[in-house]
């Protein structure tokens, strides 16, 4: 199972955070620095895999995680999940979100961090995988997006006539 999703810049700064367990705010807040502690003194040439520590829950607890330009991706799961798999799904994550904002920065994540947030709920529910297909994930933020904009047009013309 996957436990939570943090994007979090090279300075520590958190983008996404999503945690897939009830977690106190300020145990929250003491993961990511940990998480961002110990992947960020890392070389590149590492393995992106790490066991968690007792405030992750345990060796049973995997930390993997990429890094792309200025940001981690970082999924914190249990054993039962495979560590290439999630590497995988990781891929499956940033080409969405390179997609969707066409070449995706952290900038896009601080802005749209709604949208981000519902690209990851297309990808990953309740800890677990929903959806891998990247152009089955784009057609449904597609589909989301275009729902949206005909909603918004509609509510504009119920205003302007004064039917609401």
């Amino acid at each position: 199972m996957i436990n939570s999703v943090l994007i979090f810049n090279t300075q520590g700064k958190p983008r996404l955070t999503k945690f897939y367990q009830q977690i106190d705010v300020d145990l929250q807040q003491k993961i990511i620095k940990e998480i961002h502690s110990l992947v960020a003194r890392r070389p590149a040439i590492a393995c992106n895999f790490l066991e968690g520590s007792k405030l992750l829950g345990g060796a049973d607890t995997r930390i993997i995680y990429r890094n792309y330009a200025t940001l981690y991706f970082v999924f914190v799961v249990d054993s039962s999940e495979s560590e290439l798999g999630i590497l995988d799904l990781i891929q499956v994550f940033v080409e969405t979100l390179d997609r969707c904002f066409e070449n995706v920065c952290e900038l896009d994540l601080i802005f749209h961090f709604e949208e981000v947030h519902y690209i990851l709920s297309e990808i990953i529910s309740g800890g677990m995988v929903l959806e891998t297909n990247i152009n089955d994930i784009s057609h449904a933020i597609r589909e989301n997006n275009r729902l949206m904009k005909s909603n918004t047009a509609t509510q504009g013309s119920q205003d302007r006539y004064g039917w609401l």
